[in-house]
């Protein structure tokens, strides 16, 4: 990778997996120190929910999954990887809530405050998705620009739906209430999805219809210090890098509401590039490929046996 620039990647949620980071956890003393931070700072063992498998309790993943446990736990997960690893990278980004791992690995983000933060902003989105049937789907097959003049179409004051994640070229996840989703799902179906799979989440993220919880973010960002990134992060409102601190808090409040344009945002940068993904999963990775091209330079970083590789390589 010497002669590639590098860019780190940070998953969001649908990464996770039951029983992540305990191996990090028992082989890695960088990473234990910031599990063992998390569970001080949040005062509740977000370690459990993070370790315990499926094989432990059935309910492991379903319990993790849950928007105000998952966000937290992605976060601290990404970071203790981040930690064993001592990356220098040219360029950071984050899928949705991966933004804040990203702010984090580029100085921008305290570790503390990012994890009070990713924690207040799961709360807040889980309680947006209360008392209206909404929810995502993601459409596979189509463009950006068909499944957004669909969305358009069916859209009214009443009922919401837009697109939230710009994910790849053919690969959309669209937000909003329940009878809108179906309605467009229905058009996009005749206009030739390949597939469509809604989302086990529990609310309609990156729309207008978690507005709510902008407001309430809004009152936490203000208490946070942003430093100066130390290398450009790439934004998921913009598709753009940024290095103002005020114009990334600005876009972090934004982010809740708006589209994830991770597409645009890996299309933006430059040529000649090798990508880490840098936490549990290895969607960020798929997407890449699908982006760039199958030959991208990407490669999945989550555990203590692929921490070591890497750095034995």
């Amino acid at each position: 990778m010497a002669d590639k620039q590098l860019a780190v990647l940070f998953p969001g949620q649908g990464s996770q997996v039951s029983g992540m980071g305990k191996d990090l956890f028992q082989n890695v003393s960088r990473s234990r120190t910031i599990f063992e931070t998390a569970d001080e700072v949040l005062g509740f063992p977000l370690t459990e929910y993070c370790f315990t498998g499926v094989d432990e309790d059935p309910q492991a993943l379903e319990k993790l999954t849950n928007t105000a446990i998952c966000q937290p736990a992605l976060y601290t997960h990404s970071i203790a990887v981040l930690a064993a690893l001592d990356l220098a990278p040219d360029f950071v980004a984050g899928h949705s809530v991966g933004e804040y791992s990203a702010l984090h690995a580029c100085g921008a983000l305290s570790f503390e405050d990012g994890l009070r933060l990713v924690r207040r902003r799961g709360e807040l989105m889980a309680m947006a998705g209360r008392g209206r049937s909404a929810g995502m789907t993601a459409v596979i097959g189509l463009s950006g620009e068909v499944v957004d003049g669909a969305c358009r179409e069916v859209s009214s004051a009443e009922s919401i739906v837009v697109c939230a994640n710009y994910n790849a070229p053919r690969q959309v996840v669209i937000s909003g209430d329940t009878a809108a989703l179906r309605a467009v799902e229905a058009i996009l179906r005749n206009a030739g999805a390949r597939k469509l799979v809604q989302l086990p989440v529990s609310g309609a993220f990156h729309s207008p219809l978690v507005l709510r919880a902008r407001e309430e973010l809004a009152q936490e960002l203000a208490t946070v210090t942003l430093r100066p990134p130390i290398c450009p992060v790439y934004l998921n409102v913009t598709a753009q890098p940024a290095l103002d601190p005020e114009h990334i808090r600005a876009r972090m409040l934004e982010q809740l509401i708006s589209p994830v344009r991770w597409s645009q945002s890996l299309q933006n940068m430059p040529e000649n590039v090798s990508f880490i993904e840098v936490g549990p999963g290895r969607v960020l990775n798929g997407l890449v490929r699908q982006t760039l091209g199958r030959g991208a330079d990407v490669i999945s970083i989550s555990t203590a046996e692929a921490v070591a590789a890497f750095l034995t390589d």
